[in-house]
């Protein structure tokens, strides 16, 4: 099958971490190789971000990397997209004329709206995956909200265009529902995790305390590293590492690490919060395996890639119950979950594991065993696939293909 993933902001071959490079850039650069390794042509379209970026590169795992010049050619922040969209869905449109592709599958709302665009020029059946929606993030963010005003109207429309919707949570489901969007038309594929990398076996990262949390994710309020910080003034002989944000030479001009640092300072902690800043996918393993628990406290998470990482390491997890958290970490099995913005509950389950090392080792045993099951990116391209052959029929790619 050819496979046109369209990524308007994030490119998979970003380093994830910084300022709108997270999770999407890793699900579909994993997604883009998985589907590649079992014999497609994938080919991912993101916006050109500087001068020197050549047309076209194929990655390391053997899908392609087109940049789409849409815009002024260097990085900006993905809320001040939209006014290139059309632009972007030009060059979408031209080029599929001449090679359309089996599928589009967009990531995120503006991919969407380019791929929309294109497709109703040249046929091409649209597989849809939003990530995170903007309802959504008004009704968390409220103010804090950067998002473009027509976000919401667009993605509603997107929605019904799209021949596919792929939720990632169940969760979304019901959101996706609420946008007017038939469950029929509605697959649920969740993010993934890559088994070759995080395994419970491997070094750790040295640590300094008796014990050690670990968070990782973008240094954005919204993932409440704050309440993290709290819950440790009521954690002795325990560090916490939050990692992500800008490189660790960088950090002190970054807005959010400032907050927390001074939050953690007036808190008494700061000689125990750890601040590596961005770390590498090579380097992440050893880090979550050096954890007694790995915590994500977010006030709203779409779906979180960083508890898989950790289950597939072997290492329990506390999480808020929130989006896509509620799916994978399984309250009582690989881990527990608290209420959003409770710094008072999350001391309590952690204290739970801290002082019972068997209950650790079995959430983390069982957390592994989840993950391998269910959450490779083998199968998840596998499903995405079955979610690709209810726009497209296998048999029809076939004849296409003799």
């Amino acid at each position: 099958m050819k496979i046109a993933m369209v990524s308007e902001h994030a490119n998979p071959l970003a380093a994830p971490g910084g300022t709108d490079a997270g999770g999407q850039n890793v699900h579909v650069a994993e997604l883009s190789a998985a589907l590649t390794r079992a014999g497609h042509d994938v080919t991912v379209h993101t916006r050109r971000e500087s001068r020197d970026e050549p047309p076209e590169v194929r990655a390391p795992q053997g899908y392609r990397v087109v940049s789409v010049p849409a815009g002024p050619p260097r990085k900006e922040p993905k809320d001040h997209l939209l006014p290139h969209m059309g632009e972007f869905g030009s060059f979408l449109r031209d080029r599929w004329a001449g090679d359309r592709p089996d599928v589009a599958h967009a990531h995120s709302w503006m991919s969407g709206l380019a791929t929309v665009l294109a497709a109703s020029a040249t046929g091409t059946p649209v597989a849809q995956t939003f990530h995170t929606l903007g309802v959504v993030e008004k009704r968390h963010q409220g103010e804090r909200d950067t998002s473009p005003a027509d976000r919401i109207r667009l993605e509603r429309i997107i929605a019904r265009q799209a021949g596919r919707v792929i939720a990632t949570s169940s969760d979304e489901v019901f959101e996706l529902a609420r946008l007017g969007v038939p469950r029929s038309r509605i697959s649920i594929v969740p993010c993934g995790v890559d088994l070759g990398r995080f395994t419970t076996d491997g070094p750790a990262a040295r640590r300094r305390e008796r014990h050690r949390l670990v968070t990782v994710g973008r240094l954005v309020p919204r993932k409440g590293f704050d309440v993290a910080i709290t819950a440790l003034t009521q954690l002795p002989d325990t560090e916490l590492v939050i990692a992500g944000g800008p490189g660790r030479d960088r950090l002190p001009q970054d807005p959010e690490a400032r907050r927390l640092r001074e939050l953690a300072g007036r808190l008494g902690v700061g000689d125990r919060v750890r601040w590596p800043g961005r770390v590498s996918r090579e380097d992440l393993p050893a880090l979550l395996r050096s954890a007694d628990v790995v915590v994500c406290t977010p006030w709203y998470e779409p779906f979180g890639i960083v508890p898989l990482e950790a289950m597939a390491c072997g290492v329990p997890v506390v999480a808020t119950a929130v989006g896509g958290l509620t799916d994978t970490v399984v309250d009582g099995v690989t881990g527990l979950l608290v209420r959003p913005r409770q710094p008072k509950e999350l001391v309590s389950r952690v204290r739970r594991l801290l002082d019972d090392p068997a209950l650790c080792q079995a959430y983390g045993s069982a957390g592994h065993d989840r993950a391998e099951v269910r959450y490779s990116w083998d199968r998840v391209a596998a499903d995405t696939l079955r979610a690709y052959h209810k726009l497209v029929p296998e048999t029809a790619v076939t004849a296409e293909a003799r």
